[in-house]
């Protein structure tokens, strides 16, 4: 009896994710590549919606496509005026700060999602979730959460564009997401939602990898795998050139 009741659960629940519509998502490249002469780049992301029955609703459905990685570990720092001199008076520790984050929607997102929905999918700069390390009042982190975004969006590393997504006869979609020069490398995850009634109703993912290649990628490998040797290294050359320079300015 148990086992034809698990048995009929399986197939009621199979038969309502048939009704539900599915993404399918797909990128100009999975893979981005950083040399000398990057100067910033620009990915497609696009797909379609299937329907249930192919029957596709009177209603425009509303997209929104979130770019993310990786994520970190920062510590944001308050400056204040004292005695003329600028100094650190305050500092706020988040555990999971995202690099780069950019997120295109078919319209603003507090007209596509309720904030719980929102919050949840942490769909938008005002609900990213970055788990602060440091004891503070709501206040203060909310202070400290807004420069840290401010900064990040003068930077290019966040990025929202309520009207970045645009949507062909209910079926495709499409936005375009754009990859600054300073873009952290890692792995990153496009995620794609289909919203309607204020909540989510299908999600895609693709991952996306940013990384050096030539000779900055080899420089960025044996600095991670032997920071002693590249910091010497680095002192060494900076003495050199200081030197070179010295005899050149006395020739001159």
């Amino acid at each position: 009896m148990r086992v034809l009741l698990a048995l009929l659960m399986l197939l009621a629940g199979a038969a309502a994710a048939a009704q539900q519509p599915r993404l399918v998502t797909d990128l100009s490249q999975s893979r981005i590549d950083i040399s000398y002469r990057f100067a910033g780049a620009e990915l497609l992301i696009f797909g379609a919606i299937q329907y249930p029955g192919g029957v596709v609703p009177e209603e425009p459905p509303g997209i929104a496509v979130v770019l993310r990685g990786p994520v970190e570990p920062v510590t944001v720092r308050k400056k204040a005026r004292i005695a003329g001199i600028w100094v650190n008076t305050q500092a706020l520790r988040f555990e999971s700060a995202p690099g780069f984050y950019a997120v295109a929607t078919t319209k603003p997102v507090t007209d596509l999602l309720d904030e719980r929905n929102a919050a949840i999918y942490e769909i938008g700069l005002n609900h990213l979730q970055l788990s602060p390390a440091t004891a503070a009042g709501p206040e203060t982190t909310g202070r400290f959460q807004q420069g840290m975004v401010k900064l990040r969006v003068n930077e290019g590393l966040f990025v929202e564009q309520p009207y970045g997504v645009q949507v062909t006869d209910r079926i495709l979609y499409r936005a375009r997401i754009p990859i600054p020069s300073a873009v952290p490398v890692g792995n990153y995850q496009a995620e794609i939602y289909l919203i309607d009634g204020g909540r989510v109703r299908a999600r895609s993912t693709s991952p996306v990898i940013i990384d050096k290649t030539g000779f900055e990628r080899s420089i960025f490998v044996f600095a991670q795998d032997h920071s002693f040797f590249y910091g010497l290294f680095a002192v060494t050359l900076a003495v050199a050139m200081g030197l070179l320079a010295g005899r050149i300015g006395r020739r001159g």
